[in-house]
């Protein structure tokens, strides 16, 4: 497996876990971040908020800005921009919520993953996974 995407994968295990514990604990979560160092050390990325409840697209779209920022930079080799969403499931076409993780290395690996779960009596279940191909948009 190319390393871009092994790199990528250990970066989506640790953001995932994190919107797990914020939906098992909160039933919920703001979009945030999180990127793979040089070094290969793993961190979580935050941005701050202009107002007490700013969209969920205000935030990602600060996310974006601030990791082609700092890829420019050489800051980062992978970020992962994390959020909330509604979408239809591949085979039903069934809405579900979903947890994204926008996934862009600097290989050039690019993608889109989604994790359909459900909250039931404050008990998170993860169902279907499935995937697309990014954008590219932080590694230009």
């Amino acid at each position: 497996m190319e390393p871009g995407k092994l790199e990528s994968q250990e970066l989506m295990n640790y953001v995932k876990s994190i919107a797990k514990q914020m939906l098992s604990k909160q039933g919920e979560f703001l979009p945030f971040g999180g990127a793979m160092k040089p070094n290969g050390e793993v961190i979580r990325v935050d941005v701050v908020q202009d107002e007490d409840h700013q969209q969920s697209s205000k935030l990602i779209s600060k996310l974006q800005q601030l990791f082609s920022a700092s890829a420019r930079e050489g800051k980062y080799k992978a970020t992962a921009i994390v959020y909330d969403v509604r979408i239809p499931l591949p085979e039903t076409e069934i809405e579900s919520d979903a947890i994204a993780i926008v996934l862009d290395h600097m290989s050039g690996y690019s993608v889109v993953v989604f994790f359909a779960y459900m909250l039931q009596n404050g008990q998170l279940e993860i169902g279907k996974i499935f995937a697309q191909v990014g954008d590219q948009a932080i590694f230009k």
